[in-house]
C-alpha cells in the first residue's frame, strides 16, 4: 500500500481521481440545464425529459454494488480506467443517440461508472497517503465533483444553448478521454495488495449494525440537501423575490460553498472523525433550520444558499470514510453503497419536497422540513457511536479476561 511523502502535499495519484471525477460529475448533472433542449429536439414531454435526471440517479443506486461486486477481484487501477472508458462510451452514444430510449439507455449506462468509480476511487485515495490524511484524500477527490457543479455543469448548459445539447456530451466525453489517459499515467498499479475477499465475506462486512447505519446517515443528511437544493429556483424567485436572472450567479455561491465544505469536512474528519459526523449533521440541521427566517431577506438568502452547499458537502468526507472504516474487509462495496446511498437521498428528497408543496404547506416551508431530515441523521450517528463504544468496551473486557 503506498504510503504518504514526508512533505505535506498530497500525491499527484490524487489529483487524476479528482480529473474522473469531475468528468462523471459533470454529466450526471448537467442534464438539468438541457431538458429544454433535448424535449424540444427528442420531441418529448419535459416531465419526461426529467426522467433521465431520475433515470441516471436509479442506475448508480442500483448499478454501484452489482457492478463493485462483479469487479472485486480485478486490480483497482484496471477498474478505474475501464470505468472511465464506459463513461466515455456512454456520452458518445448519448451525444449520437437518435431518440429518446436510446439516450436514457445510455444515461443508465453511463450512470453503472459513477457509483463504482468513487466507490473504488475513495479506496484508492485512502491508500496513496498516511493514516492522518485519509479524510482529506477523499476530499480531494471529490472537489471533482463540487467543481463539476461549480463550473462545468453551467459550461455544458452554455454549449447546449449555443451549440446544441448533442455538443455538451461530445464535450464531455471529451474529458472522459483526458481523465482515461491521466488516472492510466498517473495512478500507481500497486493500490491493491490484500487478498481477494469472498463476496459472502463482504455481505456479512456490510450488514454490520455501524455500517448500515453509516448507509442511513447518508441517505438522511442528502436527503435533507435535496428537499430544499431541488427547489432552490422557485424558492429564490417566488418566495425571496430574485429575478430569473439572478439565479444562476446565487447557485454560483452554493458551489463555493460546495468546495469549502468538501475540504474542511475531510480536515475535521482527520482531526476527529466521531466528531466531524456529528458537527457537520448538526450544522447542516441548523443551517437548514435557520434558512427559514432568511427567505425573505435577499442577501441573508445569497449567504445561506452558501452555507447550504458548506454544510452539504462538510458531510461527505466523515460519511464516507465512517463507512470504509466500519466495512473492513469491503471497502470498495461499502464505499460504492454510500455513493449510492447519496443518490438515493438526492431521489428521496425531490419527493419529500414535491410532497411538502402538494399538500398545501408552501415553498416556504422547505427548509424547515428538510431541517428534520438531517436532524433524524443525527441522533442516527449517536445511536452509531453508541454501539462503537459498547462493541470497543467488549473487546477491551474480552482482553482483560484472556479471550
Amino acid at each position: 500500500m503506498a504510503t504518504a511523502p514526508s512533505s505535506r502535499r498530497m500525491p499527484v495519484a490524487l489529483y487524476a481521481l479528482t480529473a474522473g471525477a469531475f468528468g462523471i460529475g459533470t454529466t450526471e448533472f448537467v442534464i438539468m440545464g438541457l431538458l429544454m433542449q433535448v424535449a424540444t429536439d427528442l420531441k418529448v414531454t419535459i416531465a419526461a425529459a426529467g426522467l433521465l435526471i431520475s433515470g441516471y440517479a436509479l442506475g448508480v443506486f442500483a448499478g454501484a454494488p452489482l457492478l463493485t461486486a462483479a469487479t472485486s477481484r480485478l486490480p483497482r487501477k484496471a477498474v478505474l480506467v475501464a470505468l472511465m472508458v464506459v463513461f466515455t462510451l456512454g456520452n458518445l452514444a448519448c451525444a449520437l443517440a437518435p431518440n429518446y430510449t436510446v439516450l436514457m439507455i445510455a444515461r443508465v449506462l453511463t450512470s453503472l461508472a459513477h457509483g463504482t468509480f468513487f466507490g473504488v476511487g475513495a479506496v484508492v485515495a485512502t491508500g496513496l497517503v498516511s493514516e492522518d490524511r485519509k479524510a482529506s484524500a477523499i476530499s480531494i477527490m471529490f472537489t471533482g465533483l463540487t467543481v463539476a457543479t461549480l463550473l462545468g455543469v453551467p459550461a455544458g448548459a452554455w454549449l447546449g444553448l449555443h451549440y446544441g445539447w448533442r455538443a455538451t456530451f461530445w464535450a464531455v466525453a471529451a474529458i472522459g478521454v483526458i481523465a482515461t489517459v491521466v488516472i492510466a499515467t498517473l495512478v500507481p498499479s500497486d493500490t491493491r495488495r490484500e487478498a481477494p475477499v469472498a463476496f459472502r465475506e463482504e455481505l456479512k462486512a456490510i450488514a454490520r449494525p455501524q455500517v448500515l447505519l453509516g448507509l442511513l446517515m447518508t441517505v438522511l443528511g442528502f436527503g435533507g440537501m435535496f428537499t430544499v437544493y431541488t427547489y432552490i429556483q422557485p424558492l429564490l424567485t417566488q418566495v425571496t423575490g430574485f429575478a430569473d436572472a439572478a439565479v444562476s450567479p446565487i447557485l454560483l455561491v452554493f458551489g463555493v460553498g460546495m468546495i469549502i465544505g468538501n475540504l474542511l469536512g475531510g480536515r475535521f474528519a482527520d482531526r476527529r472523525l466521531s466528531g466531524a459526523l456529528l458537527g457537520t449533521l448538526a450544522a447542516l440541521a441548523a443551517v437548514m433550520g435557520a434558512m427559514t427566517f432568511a427567505l425573505q431577506s435577499p442577501w441573508l438568502m445569497v449567504a445561506f444558499v452558501g452555507l447550504l452547499g458548506a454544510a452539504a458537502f462538510a458531510t461527505v468526507s466523515p460519511l464516507q470514510l465512517w463507512v470504509l472504516q466500519k466495512a473492513d474487509g469491503a471497502q470498495s462495496l461499502a464505499s460504492s453503497l454510500n455513493i449510492g446511498a447519496f443518490n438515493l437521498g438526492n431521489a428521496l428528497g425531490a419527493w419529500l419536497g414535491g410532497v411538502v408543496i402538494s399538500q398545501g404547506l408552501g415553498l416556504a416551508a422547505l427548509p424547515w422540513v428538510a431541517a428534520l431530515v438531517p436532524t433524524t441523521a443525527f441522533v442516527v450517528a449517536l445511536w452509531a457511536l453508541e454501539l462503537e463504544r459498547r462493541r470497543q468496551r467488549l473487546v477491551l473486557v474480552g482482553d482483560a479476561a484472556g479471550t
